[in-house]
């Protein structure tokens, strides 16, 4: 899909470009001087129909909107737009999050299948996987993970991951001239069963390829709901930890302090490259500021934010 530009840039960017250092003859930046510094965010929208969802979108997503201008690249999922034809009377509220937030560069969702996609006829919804950035990029690249487990609102053990065409999205973003950066969003497979631990296990190993192919020699950010709990006796950490290995990964929390909030399955991670460098610089939970205005959360995961800064090497 297309990356939809929704408005003119202005000069009220918050710092997505951040400060270049610029040396000292007076001559402008050079090559090996250009940097800045930007704020990225994650967060599960819980964006199902109201009574699916694991939280109260027809409610909540108003008060989401505008908050998501305080970052400059907002990565969400459980994200979906009502179609237009729509004889299930499927109501999601994408229209509704995107509604007070100004980014200049927004991708365009998915269509809902509504059970017409051959590869997966269960899923009524799609990815849910949406951008929100103030850096330009182009395609993002959608991709469903191979299998699933678990019917939609069905009693067998899982997670209603079959009913949605759950998986990956990448898109390259400029953030200055001749600084690109790969942004890969996920969502993965949920539940606890064995046929779910399974699933998890090859969608990973299926992620760790396309990350090697697509993005050879690229510099890599990575981030989204993994539904991987990493605490150090749990098989999923095993599983992010081989991600990591298989691709050069870095999660942030080996880079800044997060305590115990390291092992959460909301998660950001990154790579750097021969030309970029990217340095995590800080790692927050954003529960106070992500909330109604009697204080409830306004979704069943708590938005996570990192602050980067990346360097142009040559």
């Amino acid at each position: 899909m297309m990356a939809m530009f929704v408005a003119a840039c202005s000069d009220d960017t918050d710092g997505a470009l951040g400060d270049a250092a610029v040396p000292g003859d007076g001559s402008g930046p050079t090559d090996a001087s250009v940097s800045g510094e930007f704020a990225a965010l994650t967060y599960n929208v819980a964006g199902l129909p109201e009574g699916l969802s694991g939280s109260h979108p027809a409610m909540n997503t108003q008060y989401i909107s505008p908050l998501l201008d305080d970052y400059d690249l907002v990565l969400v999922q459980e994200d979906w737009l009502t179609p237009e034809n729509n004889p299930a009377n499927l109501r999601v509220y994408h229209d509704v999050l995107a509604a007070s937030a100004h980014h200049p560069f927004q991708s365009i969702p998915l269509p809902c299948p509504l059970g017409a996609n051959p590869a997966r006829p269960s899923a009524l919804v799609s990815d849910g996987l949406n951008e929100f950035s103030r850096f330009e990029f182009g395609d993002l690249t959608r991709i469903p993970w191979e299998g699933c487990f678990g019917a939609l609102g069905a009693n067998d053990g899982g997670a209603s991951d079959c009913g949605a065409l759950k998986g990956f999205s990448v898109a390259k973003h400029v953030f200055s001239p001749g600084v690109e950066v790969d942004v890969y969003d996920l969502h993965g497979e949920a539940g606890s069963t064995a046929a779910d631990q399974q699933l998890q296990e090859s969608g990973y190993r299926q992620l760790a390829a396309f990350i090697n192919d697509y993005s050879r020699g690229r510099a890599v950010i990575l981030a989204g709901d993994t539904n991987l709990h990493t605490e150090p006796n749990n098989p999923d950490a095993a599983i992010w930890q081989a991600l990591l290995a298989d691709t050069g990964l870095t999660d942030v929390c080996q880079s800044v302090e997060c305590g115990e909030e390291r092992t959460i399955i909301d998660k950001f991670a990154f790579r750097s490259s021969d030309t970029v460098t990217i340095t995590p610089l800080t790692h927050q939970f954003e529960r106070d500021k992500f909330v109604r205005p009697d204080g409830m959360p306004l979704s069943d995961h708590d938005a996570l934010t990192v602050r980067y800064r990346w360097t142009k090497l040559r």
